[in-house]
């Protein structure tokens, strides 16, 4: 099939489409591009997932507005089927690729799950299809790994065997759908023409702009932003601290700061997580083949900052006459977000490591993460602190006068911004927070 035809059956929605990994980024992509009209086929490896899936029960934990509802609507009008079987994109014109992509612990790409998933497709692949990857990947990996995996396994050449792009998701959990249809999109394409044919797909859910380029402008366009905004998180990680240690009220500085035209310095907090923010900044560099000094300094600013927590913890527990060995400390969230149960790279983990290797044990509570979605009381009771590492909307209205009651010191640390100081007070409690004067 000629690239034209691929375009005009893209415009017309009588092409078909297979989405390869059902998770934050497949899943909801499917979801709107079967409600657009287009027969879909989703993959996954997991058969449990799938069976989630096939029965219209969305597997995506946390408030994700909408997606239960459209899954269960796509799925039940027979536009959205399922699989766990790979060969079902022998049947499709085009495959999105979204699978993940983390990194090693010396930060280079751990592209197993990806390789896996490019050389399965190859295998069935129909000829003339059109493959977009979705996954965020360093610089220069569509070029020189997905063509020679897709190659590989093809046994055919790029431009004739099969087609290849890269369009990056950009989205967040609680705003799945309305980041897929609201953000402008990259298309880059192994050619102009695989662009434009991109561009046809991705007009049917997209309704920002859709900007032509090649595959390593688009992975460049990814990862970059990524650790852009890495870099704006460590500044104002460093400003909270700068204002704990001057006597200053990190809140109110931002915002003066903020009304100088062109300053726009973000929330400070407990650490940064999720699948895209942590591991981005290491793909760009990787791609750079070169150091980034600025870009690696953010990162550990960023990674320091469980600790820094737990030293708040540790000087509260102080004042209030206690000591982190031996203390019993209630965590409360462990996603790395408010509002999702999306629990990758929590920097929650990293501060129970920490409250760990000084004799200190944890409970953690968090009403979205399965597993972690206990009685509050009974996680609070006879604690010596409380520590809120998420912003989820129920530890914004706290009960301090009754869970300090039960606990056996009255200590918050709040890395979060979520808990008044004065109220905190009037309750009895120590508290530290991040940003805050240590008063």
């Amino acid at each position: 099939m000629s690239l034209e035809t691929l375009r005009a059956r893209l415009e017309d929605k009588t092409a078909k489409l297979a989405v390869v990994g059902l998770g934050y980024v497949g899943l909801p992509a499917a979801c709107l591009f079967a409600a657009s009209g287009i027969e879909v086929v989703g993959i996954d490896r997991k058969e449990d997932r799938v069976r989630s899936i096939a029965r219209g029960e969305c597997p995506i934990e946390g408030d994700e507005p909408e997606l239960p509802a459209l899954l269960a609507q796509v799925v039940g009008a027979g536009a959205l089927a399922v699989t766990t079987d790979l060969s079902a994109v022998s049947r499709v014109d085009v495959v999105i690729v979204a699978v993940d992509t983390p990194v090693e612990a010396d930060h280079s790409p751990r592209y197993s799950a990806l390789e896996a998933a490019i050389r399965g497709i190859g295998a069935h692949l129909a000829v003339g299809a059109l493959v977009i990857v979705e996954s965020t990947v360093s610089p220069g990996t569509c070029r020189d790994h997905v063509a020679r995996w897709l190659t590989e396994s093809s046994g055919g050449a790029l431009g004739e065997r099969f087609h290849l792009g890269h369009c990056p998701e950009r989205v967040m959990p609680g705003r799945l759908l309305a980041n897929m249809r609201e953000m402008a999109r990259v298309c880059g394409g192994s050619s102009p023409p695989v662009s434009e044919a991109m561009r046809a797909l991705y007009r049917h859910v997209v309704a920002a702009d859709l900007d032509c380029a090649d595959l390593t402008t688009a992975e460049i366009v990814k990862t970059s932003e990524n650790a852009y905004r890495d870099v704006q998180i460590a500044f104002a990680n460093e400003l909270a601290r700068v204002c704990e240690e001057a006597g200053a009220e990190f809140l109110e500085v931002r915002a003066l700061v903020n009304k100088s035209p062109g300053r726009n310095v973000l929330l400070a907090g407990g650490g940064v997580g999720g699948h895209c923010i942590p591991k981005d900044p290491w793909l760009l560099r990787h791609g750079a083949r070169t150091s980034l000094p600025l870009v690696e300094a953010a990162r550990a600013v960023n990674e320091s900052m469980p600790a820094h927590v737990g030293e708040l913890l540790e000087e509260a527990l102080a004042a209030a006459g206690g000591a982190l060995a031996g203390s019993r400390i209630a965590v409360l969230g462990y996603a790395y977000l408010e509002g999702s149960d999306d629990d990758r790279n929590s920097p929650t983990e990293a501060l129970l490591a920490w409250l760990d290797a000084r004799g200190a044990s944890a409970r953690v509570h968090d009403p979205f993460v399965a597993g972690r979605e206990r009685d509050l009381a009974a996680v609070t009771s006879d604690a010596d602190a409380l520590v809120v590492m998420v912003a989820h909307a129920p530890y914004r209205a706290l009960d301090l006068e009754s869970l300090g009651a039960a606990m056996r010191r009255r200590v918050l640390v709040d890395a979060r911004h979520v808990v008044e100081p004065i109220a905190a007070r009037s309750a009895g409690f120590v508290i530290r927070a991040i940003g805050r004067p240590r008063r």
